[in-house]
């Protein structure tokens, strides 16, 4: 028997129905591909942790009725599907998401406050291909956390350094501004967050 990860093409509903539960991986379906995802490790760990602490901190502050949920799965069409390493939901507008209660699947882009990815060496996907994806789905608001500076130098400049992007959703489409050392981070979702890149991202 074949598995589905040798098939040219999956569709989202066949890679929901193969992912094994118990993996050392993470899995995201790209374009009907099924792409292995190692799971986060050490200062990558760290950071989403002290990421998603900092931001239920905040979200706590605010009193919001939102949340960061363990594990999510966005369907952002029927043969892509993307993990975020962190994800802030609509706790109001998940109660129209049709999978969410079964499957932890996000089907519509109104329940996303905000997505973040954490850049790895495949820092392609996260600056050119999902930020594609997740603007043209209708995410608010992105973040591309690139605590090494290993984006291409036409995304984060020369030298290349440390740098978070943030994609705000102006008229249907990203507006990006960019954040580095000494920075205090603008976000129009947390508009009182006292914040700066300093204190999220490792030492150097």
């Amino acid at each position: 028997m074949i598995s589905l990860v040798d098939r040219p093409l999956v569709s989202f509903d066949d890679f929901i129905a193969w992912y094994p539960e118990q993996s050392e991986y993470r899995y995201e379906l790209k374009r009907g591909v099924i792409v292995e995802m190692p799971k986060p490790r050490g200062a990558h760990s760290k950071l989403g942790g002290d990421l998603a602490y900092e931001l239920g901190t905040a979200i706590r502050q605010m009193q919001a009725d939102f949340f960061i949920p363990r594990d999510c799965v966005i369907k952002l069409a029927d043969d892509t599907g993307y993990e975020p390493d962190l994800i802030i939901l609509d706790a109001t507008a998940i109660a129209h998401e049709p999978r969410w209660q079964r499957e932890s699947i996000i089907t519509k882009a109104e329940s996303i406050k905000l997505a973040v990815e954490i850049v790895s060496s495949n820092w392609r996907d996260d600056y050119l291909v999902k930020l594609a994806d997740y603007e043209g789905f209708g995410v608010q608001e992105y973040w591309i956390v690139d605590y090494l500076g290993l984006g291409g130098r036409r995304y984060i400049g020369s030298p290349k350094q440390p740098t978070l992007s943030i994609c705000v959703m102006k008229a249907g489409e990203y507006e990006i501004r960019q954040f580095r050392h000494g920075d205090r981070l603008i976000s129009p979702l947390f508009p009182d967050l006292s914040l700066t890149i300093d204190q999220i991202f490792p030492n150097p």
